[in-house]
C-alpha cells in the first residue's frame, strides 16, 4: 500500500529499549535509565510524552490499578508529565550517551513539545492509531515514523498507512499485542512478513512478553525494528514491570540479536567448508587399521579391518571397496592400511 522503503539502512535491527513510565515520575530515575540502556548495546531508548490536561478526562478507567497515591488516571498522566527543559534534558543526555532518543506523544501538544526538543523519528502507539489530527501534525514534521498495531484489525491499519504514506518519509510498521504480558501464543510474528507484503516497508515488533524469546525469534525473520520494555527489577512499581525486560536480560537480548544477524548475513558453501577443515577433519574423522596381522596374498574380509582416529589416511568411506581384496604383503596390527598393501 506504500512503496516508500528506506534503502539506505544497514542491516542491523534497531533495537528500542522502551522506558514508558517505569521512571515513576522521577527525572532521577528516568536519567539512569539513559544511562543502564546505553551500557546494553540497544541503539535507542524510548520515553511516553504524556500531558494529562491534552490527552485524557477525569473518567479514564484504569488498565491496571496499581497506583494508591494517585486518585484517577489523570492524576497517574499528571504525576508523568516532564516540562520542556526536562525533556530537552533526557534528549541530550541520551544523545551524549550515544542513544537515538524517541518519545511517543499522546497528544498533538505532545507532538508539539517533542518537536520542538527533538526526536530522533516519532513512534506512533497503538492508541493514536486512528488519531489523524495528530498524524497529520507529525506528517507535517517530515520525521521517519513508526506505528505500533495492537489494538487494530487490519482495516484500520490499512487506513493509517495509506494516510501516513502521503508523508515524505520513511514508515515502519511494528507487529503488537497490547496484553500485559503477552502470552506466547498471541505475540504474532507470523504478522511480520504480512506486513511486510502488504506494505512494502520496513516492519518489526513491539513486544510486550517479558522475555527475550520473541525478539530472538523476530530476529532470525529480518526484523527492521524491535522495540521492548525495560525495568531496573521485577520488583519495581508499575504497570508494565511484569511485560518487561530486565537491564541484564535487555544485554543478552542485543548480544543474542547481533549473534543472529551475523548468522544470517553469511551464506555458507559447504564445500569450501570442508576444506577449510580439512585439518581438524582428519582429527574427528577415522582411517582404516588392520585389526589383527595379516598374511601376503590373504584375502582381506571384515574381520581383517577396523575404523581408528585419525583420519589422515584411507578413510572409512572405502571400507566395503576393500573387502575380498588380495594383500601384497604381510602387516601387523593396528598398522594404518594402505593402498600400497593391496593389489
Amino acid at each position: 500500500m506504500t512503496d516508500k522503503k528506506d534503502n539506505t539502512k544497514n542491516n542491523n535491527t534497531l533495537i528500542i529499549a522502551e522506558v514508558a513510565q517505569a521512571h515513576d515520575g522521577s527525572l532521577g530515575i528516568a536519567h539512569a535509565f539513559i544511562d543502564a540502556v546505553s551500557k546494553t548495546g540497544a541503539d535507542a531508548i524510548k520515553f511516553q510524552t504524556h500531558i494529562a490536561e491534552a490527552e485524557t478526562t477525569y473518567s479514564e478507567p484504569w488498565r491496571v490499578k496499581f497506583s494508591t497515591q494517585d486518585n484517577t488516571r489523570y492524576d497517574y498522566w499528571k504525576r508523568m508529565e516532564f516540562s520542556e527543559d526536562q525533556w530537552l534534558e533526557l534528549r541530550q543526555h541520551s544523545e551524549e550517551v550515544g542513544l537515538k532518543f524517541l518519545s511517543s506523544p499522546f497528544s498533538i501538544e505532545a507532538v508539539q513539545l517533542l518537536n520542538k526538543i527533538g526526536v530522533y523519528i516519532w513512534k506512533i502507539p497503538s492508541g493514536e492509531i486512528t488519531n489523524f489530527p495528530m498524524l497529520e501534525v507529525i506528517i507535517d514534521t517530515r520525521k521517519d515514523i513508526i506505528i505500533s498495531t495492537g489494538m487494530s484489525p487490519l482495516s484500520e491499519i490499512d487506513h493509517a498507512v495509506n494516510f501516513l504514506s502521503e508523508a515524505d518519509s520513511n514508515l515502519t510498521v511494528l507487529q503488537c499485542t497490547s496484553m500485559y504480558p503477552t502470552p506466547p501464543g498471541e505475540i504474532g510474528l507470523d504478522m511480520i512478513e504480512v506486513f511486510r507484503e502488504r506494505y512494502s516497508c520496513d516492519v518489526g515488533l513491539s513486544d510486550h512478553s517479558g522475555k527475550i524469546y520473541a525478539g530472538l525469534a523476530a530476529a532470525t525473520l529480518g526484523i527492521d525494528m524491535l522495540e521492548v520494555h525495560v525495568t531496573f527489577s521485577r520488583d519495581m512499581f508499575g504497570p508494565d514491570v511484569s511485560s518487561s525486560l530486565s537491564i541484564l536480560e535487555l544485554t543478552d537480548l542485543v548480544q543474542g540479536i547481533r549473534f543472529v544477524e551475523k548468522m544470517n548475513s553469511k551464506k555458507i558453501n559447504k564445500d569450501k567448508l570442508a576444506r577449510e577443515l580439512e585439518p581438524i577433519r582428519q582429527i574427528f574423522t577415522k582411517s582404516i587399521y588392520y585389526k589383527n596381522d595379516v598374511k601376503k596374498d590373504a584375502i582381506l574380509e571384515k574381520k581383517h579391518l577396523q575404523l581408528k582416529k585419525p583420519g589422515d589416511g584411507v578413510g572409512a568411506d572405502q571400507f566395503g571397496n576393500l573387502i575380498g581384496r588380495k594383500m601384497k604383503k604381510s602387516v601387523k596390527k593396528d598398522k594404518q592400511l594402505s593402498l600400497s598393501d593391496i593389489l
